[in-house]
């Protein structure tokens, strides 16, 4: 469950580091995949991936045909005792892989024809979903996530037990605005996922963490599962701690408040069984907790941004690669870190879960899963002929671009803005995304196949780009669950990262020298000759510039201390983030203030041709902050966010 802003820390871990899924016409069929040749592979990349990366420890599990092919626990799951992971017994907390179990769930209830995929989900609630742009959501927008929802944080993960919400109070007083028309645009969410499973209590008539242990964890003898929080007492001793840093201290264990969206706690043996009945169309030993029909619906491709890209499942999401069709979904929590894989055709599944972030220097589970496809599906790309595209052609494609999934109208939409990727060109015509790179840190290179297509330079990965409906270029990757559009001058990065880095140096540097100023002048005896009404708009001025300094230092403790602890947006936030919104509005007067101050400076006959530069350059200053409060939502501070 990525849970940081745009998330961020989602584009972040999984766009940063994940190359791209492509279809391919050949491949091998898993030549030499053993038991004893998958762990003596994986022993010789696991606890390499730990050391380098100062993990405390992982679990790594592989299915083949309907049984478990090789599992193991890696390292420690409580440094301090040293207590090692285990496989079977070891609880690991997937994260948003947990949204899994929640969808299986929607599948039982359709298929016994209790919900339905294509009606509007304010008819299974006893909360309003406000309209807007004339449609409704339904539960296929919200398993695809194209519900349109911006992306929310508020209260997603709390550490402290009392804190915990029902998960009815929650989705009704946390709903995120819509920003997108349903069933349009890939934009993950949290919030839709936790009303699926809101709905799955209501139609069930049991508490979710109830329905699920009795319809999914109990058939599947998932006996070592459950979403319940706290956790069960004969389940609490086996919960794997989690770490920023494997020679790090022990975190507190994560409460997620929106449990059907990533609350799970379970051991690799109990995902084994999960995976095995997903790839035995619902069956496992016997149990049957799918009909084989829906869970073919459950795994098809149902939307898409193109028919060579991968599309969402209802639930998963394609992620194909080596010539193989796979649906798999991530998780990530504060501290732990998962995966799950299936493939399908080859009755394969694969799951691994870390327990620390690690230095974070590349993406691990990618490199692990990646690594695995390599050794046992070897593949060679099929040839592509070459396609030649001008400099203006590619100029076409590069600048920044903005996730669909992320804050539209919340203070942290300033966090998403800085945050957007950038397609530039590199070498021999090709265009490379400053967000994705190779596992030794270079930027990957996409060469084009096509007029709008392009694919990785001796690799698989693929984007392509489109017009969308505002007729700004869209950036599609292999993750279907957001798109990239190019934003307007207002809000691109290659121009508010200027303005905010040039705007906070002027500042600084004016509050540094203000007092010298004074210094120097009294030791020469010499006196600011001003008349009264100038030196008043200058000490305004100055005002104004401790004014917006506090301001970026509000902002900034507020954002980088929830990346850091999420537990900090929650309610004691509220009066902060009022303050800051104070200070906001304060700052837009003030660059009016600024400004006139700056007019009447070039009027003046007392002031030198360098302080009017001087103070010119604070004018601009000002203006470029009052620009990031009003491009960045510094003045909106709602319920929720």
């Amino acid at each position: 469950m990525k849970k940081r802003p745009g998330s961020l820390w989602l584009l972040g871990l999984i766009l940063l580091l994940c190359p791209f899924g492509l279809l391919a016409e050949t491949s091998s069929a898993g030549a030499g995949l053993t038991a004893a040749d998958v762990e003596a592979f994986l022993e010789g990349l696991v606890p390499t991936q730990l050391a380098r990366e100062d993990i405390a420890g992982a679990v790594v599990v592989v299915v083949k045909d309907g049984r478990v092919l090789f599992g193991k626990g890696y390292g420690f799951s409580d440094v301090e005792k040293r207590t090692p992971v285990s496989v079977d017994d070891t609880l690991f907390r997937p994260g948003s892989t947990s949204k899994l179990f929640t969808w299986t769930a929607v599948m039982q209830l359709v298929e016994q024809g209790k919900l339905d995929l294509d009606r509007d989900i304010n008819s299974y609630l006893d909360f309003k979903v406000p309209e807007a742009f004339g449609k409704p959501i339904t539960l296929r927008d919200i398993m695809t996530h194209t519900p349109g929802y911006e992306d929310y944080v508020k209260e997603l993960f709390v550490t402290d037990p009392t804190k915990m919400q029902p998960l009815g109070q929650h989705v009704a007083t946390h709903q995120p605005q819509r920003i997108f028309p349903p069933g349009t645009t890939g934009a993950y969410s949290n919030y839709a996922t936790a009303v699926a499973g809101y709905i799955v209590e209501r139609v069930s008539g049991k508490p979710f963490a109830e329905y699920i242990e009795e319809n999914i964890l109990g058939p599947l003898g998932m006996k070592h599962a459950t979403f319940r929080q706290p956790l069960p007492k004969d389940l609490e001793p086996l919960m794997s701690k989690g770490y920023k840093l494997g020679s790090g201290k022990a975190q507190k264990f994560e409460y997620v408040i929106p449990s059907p969206a990533g609350a799970l706690a379970a051991s690799g043996g109990a995902m084994a069984h999960f995976m095995i009945a997903h790839l035995q169309e619902g069956r496992y030993e016997g149990v049957q907790i799918l009909r084989p029909e829906t869970a073919r619906l459950m795994h098809a491709r149902q939307r898409g941004k193109s028919p060579t890209m991968n599309a969402m499942c209802l639930g998963f999401y394609e992620e194909s690669r080596n010539g193989h069709r796979i649906i798999s979904h991530g998780g990530d929590t504060e501290w732990f870190h998962s995966d799950l894989h299936l493939m399908p055709d080859a009755g394969l599944g694969f799951f691994v879960s870390y327990n620390s972030a690690g230095k974070g220097e590349i993406s691990g589970r990618t490199q692990l899963w990646e690594s695995f496809l390599d050794r046992y599906f070897p593949y060679t790309p099929p040839a592509v002929p070459a396609v030649t595209l001008s400099d203006a052609d590619l100029k076409a494609f590069t600048g920044c671009y903005l996730s669909s999934r992320r804050s539209e109208t919340t203070f942290l939409r300033l966090l998403y803005l800085l945050s957007e990727n950038k397609v530039s060109a590199g070498p021999d015509h090709t265009l490379e995304v400053d967000a994705f790179k190779a596992f030794n840190g270079q930027p990957l290179r996409f060469a084009p196949v096509g007029p709008m297509a392009f694919r990785e330079v001796h690799g698989q990965g693929r984007i392509e780009f489109q017009k969308a409906p505002s007729g700004r270029m869209e950036l599609v990757t292999a993750y279907p669950f957001f798109v990239f559009e190019k934003p307007t001058v207002v809000r691109d990065r290659a121009i508010l990262l200027p303005v905010a880095i040039g705007s906070l140096a002027v500042l600084v540097l004016t509050l540094i020298f203000w007092p010298i100023g004074a210094i120097v002048r009294r030791h020469y005896g010499r006196k600011l000759e001003l008349p009264d009404g100038e030196r008043r708009m200058r000490r305004w001025t100055r005002f104004i510039v401790v004014l917006d300094l506090v301001l970026v230092a509000t902002y900034a403790t507020i954002v980088l201390g929830g990346l850091s602890n999420i537990d900090l947006f929650g309610p004691k936030l509220d009066p902060w983030l009022r303050v800051m919104q104070g200070l906001s509005l304060l700052a837009l007067v003030g660059a009016v203030v600024a400004l006139w101050d700056g007019l009447r400076v070039w009027a003046s006959r007392s002031r030198g041709v360098w302080s009017k530069l001087g103070e010119t350059l604070i004018v601009l200053a000002c203006v470029g902050i009052a620009w990031l409060v009003l491009a960045g939502g510094l003045l909106h501070v709602g319920k929720t966010y």
